[in-house]
């Protein structure tokens, strides 16, 4: 393997941990699907994480602006799911320092834990290890600029796009593979279904 994986090797990878499967999936928003994707079962092999993140890191020195921005610059995730990725990265770039976002409920926006304060001025790169809506994204980008704060891209080992995924605009984006996946509004929609058949539920 390259020190960049290509799209196919990475896409082995996840097939062969179990992260990525076929099937017919319902997830928590509604939607059916052909592919489901759990980068927890990808990343329950230390070598395989680490790899994954370092290759990550790769592309993301690329940026030049990112590149000299490495002494300074802060890691952040807007959820748990992203820390092994978050923490590959930092450790590879031999950058600043990491943190992240939390939930209290799915329907509280997310939130720093107490004491943590974002210091003006400061840069950060958002990292997750999927983006899919993008939505858990976009609201850690508000929440660093609504304190002052500069966020230089977003780094996802990932990209799992769906009808409802954000556009970023102009913000740089890394990520190691793209899965292309169908998404059905209703169960009836999927075209392979058999009498009787049910969807697999995703819990998260």
């Amino acid at each position: 393997m390259e020190l960049i994986p290509t799209q196919e090797e990475v896409i082995a990878l996840l097939r062969k941990t179990g992260a990525l499967r076929d099937g017919f999936f319902a997830y928590p928003n509604g939607m059916f699907s052909n592919r489901y994707l759990q980068m927890a079962l990808a990343f329950r092999n230390h070598q395989d994480q680490k790899m994954l993140s370092v290759a990550l890191s790769r592309l993301i020195r690329r940026n030049a602006e990112i590149r000299a921005a490495i002494p300074r610059l802060s890691i952040v995730a807007p959820a748990v799911a992203g820390l092994p990725v978050a923490y590959g990265i930092c450790e590879a770039l031999h950058a600043r320092r990491v943190y992240w976002a939390e939930k209290q409920n799915a329907a509280e926006p997310l939130r720093f834990r107490q004491f943590l304060e974002q210091e003006p001025g400061e840069k950060v790169l958002l990292v997750d290890d999927v983006l899919r809506s993008g939505k858990n994204l976009l609201q850690m980008k508000n929440l660093c600029e609504e304190n002052g704060v500069e966020v230089t891209g977003i780094a996802t080992v990932i990209s799992q796009p769906n009808p409802d995924t954000v556009d970023f605009g102009d913000l740089p984006r890394f990520h190691l593979a793209t899965i292309e996946s169908a998404y059905y509004g209703t169960r009836e929609e999927w075209p392979h279904l058999k009498p009787g058949e049910e969807p697999v539920r995703i819990w998260v």
